[in-house]
């Protein structure tokens, strides 16, 4: 039986290894704001003033963190309006998990900045992962083939979200749910450019991994304080793996959203340019050259 063997040129290394790098790059350009925010909650014992709840300085320091990013052009203020419906929605799960009926999780320090049982900084993790969204699909210039019907993409989404609260009172659906989304999603694909080539992987392998990414996020936010489970109350532990499956249907649910919101409102396609004899030349370079 004859062995084979595979070389690789040099400048293939090259190039893999300057793809993988721009990959790199552009995925941390993405996590802007969910890695500042962690970074500022891992750090908050440490920054906050004596006279400030450790709360209350988190929800004024995303404040600042999302104000920066705006002034650095690296978010556009129609993207904050959708974070802001993320926040509310993730207000909205937020307060029925954490009220005393229920007990999911726990904020258990005081702030000012809170509605109910739940600090306002809280929604700013909802946003973070809207926010990841939003920044690769622009930096990574994704898009989406094999897609399922929209109708049935929004109406998983509302289910997804439903079950969220459902659960409580009914048999948890969320193994039901992610088999939909396994069939309904099984052909899709999303492709990126992370250099000049396009590539492209399975929906369902970016939902996994996103989700398996915020479950590590979650255990570092729990083991700095940012919020209890009932088995963390005495002394912090590891958040299960069990929940990587809730926050990959967190996932879903936001991308479907963000990629609707794509679909309805794509980018502004800039004007044909004029003949040099039309006078108009440098009225349109001056809207070509307006920041998006």
């Amino acid at each position: 039986m004859r062995g084979y063997s595979v070389t690789i040129s040099k400048s293939a290394i090259r190039q893999i290894a300057a793809e993988l790098a721009m990959f790199g790059w552009k995925e941390l350009l993405s996590c802007a704001f969910a890695g500042s925010f962690l970074l500022l909650m891992a750090l908050s014992r440490h920054l906050t003033p004596a006279w400030l709840y450790r709360y209350d300085f988190l929800f004024l320091g995303a404040l600042i963190i999302q104000a920066a990013l705006i002034a650095l052009r690296l978010e556009t203020a129609r993207e904050v309006l959708v974070l802001s419906a993320f926040h509310a929605l993730g207000m909205g799960l937020e307060l029925f998990k954490t009220s005393p009926g229920v007990g999911s999780w726990a904020y258990p320090e005081p702030s000012v900045f809170h509605i109910a049982t739940v600090p306002l900084y809280s929604g700013f993790m909802y946003a973070a992962v809207a926010s990841y969204m939003m920044q690769a699909w622009r930096h990574l210039k994704l898009r989406l083939s094999g897609s399922p019907p929209q109708a049935l993409a929004i109406a998983l989404c509302a289910l997804i979200y439903a079950n969220f609260f459902t659960n409580h009172f009914i048999p948890d659906l969320r193994w039901p749910l992610a088999l939909g989304v396994l069939i309904a999603f099984r052909r899709s694909r999303v492709h990126f450019t992370p250099l000049k080539e396009e590539r492209r992987m399975p929906l369902i392998l970016a939902f996994a991994l996103i989700g398996f990414f915020i479950w590590l996020a979650e255990n570092i936010g729990t083991y700095f304080g940012g919020w209890v489970y009932p088995h963390q109350l005495k002394a912090w532990a590891i958040v299960g793996p069990s929940k990587i499956s809730s926050w990959g249907l967190l996932v879903i649910l936001s991308f479907i959203i963000v990629a609707a919101l794509k679909r309805v409102a794509p980018p502004p396609a800039p004007p044909p340019l004029p003949s040099p004899a039309s006078g108009e030349g440098e009225e349109t370079v001056r809207y070509l050259a307006a920041p998006q």
